[in-house]
């Protein structure tokens, strides 16, 4: 029964973290650059763990009960990504954004942190997928069994960003051509932006 729960939680939690996402997006994009891959990943994966054990111990009913507080992070995450967004169109525009313009830009530690937990945490859709609807799957099960639900959610977010982000440099054959980079830096603007959109657009509830 345990790893019966465990199991539901690993696909539960899978299905929501793979799903296309700026987070995602970001991680990748770092992978590729191999630019503080390991504390990006990290802080990715420790976030969501911190997320769902918070959802499963029951605090995710204060999020629903707090809806100004999605509201301010709602508009605050869509500024962050249509900036973002204007950012990754300039390094399409520009061709900047290659393995050679990475290593040369050095981007630092302190910068890789604060966008990846800009990334994480002024999604609202991330309270709500964690700690909302995680928490409430996992009421389905009592005692040692909601746990093991937790911990095999948790396992899910540690495979993922740690097979994104590591896993990234399988691809960066392709990416040593420039105009692979201004592809990938043109999608990513153009998805930065059309999330920026849907979050202003779309209340939350």
């Amino acid at each position: 029964m345990l790893s019966a729960a465990a199991l539901a939680g690993f696909l539960a939690s899978a299905g929501l973290i793979i799903a296309i996402g700026a987070q995602n997006a970001f991680v990748l994009r770092q992978g590729l650059a191999r630019r503080h891959v390991g504390p990006v990943v990290a802080i990715c994966a420790f976030s969501d763990i911190a997320l769902i054990l918070a959802g499963v111990a029951g605090i995710g009913a204060l999020v629903q009960a707090w809806p100004t507080l999605l509201q301010v992070l709602r508009f605050g995450g869509a500024a962050f990504l249509g900036v973002y967004g204007f950012l990754a169109a300039r390094r399409a525009w520009q061709g900047s954004g290659g393995l050679a313009a990475s290593n040369a830009q050095q981007q630092t530690l302190r910068t890789a942190v604060l966008t990846c937990l800009a990334f994480t945490f002024l999604n609202p859709h991330v309270y709500l997928d964690t700690m909302v609807l995680l928490g409430s799957l996992s009421t389905r099960y009592d005692g040692d069994l909601r746990w093991a639900f937790a911990i095999g959610a948790c396992l899910a977010s540690v495979v993922w960003f740690a097979s994104l982000g590591f896993g990234a440099r399988l691809l960066q054959p392709v990416f040593r051509n420039p105009r692979a980079w201004r592809v990938l830096d043109g999608g990513i603007a153009l998805f930065m932006w059309a999330l920026c959109l849907m979050l202003l657009l779309q209340p939350l509830g």
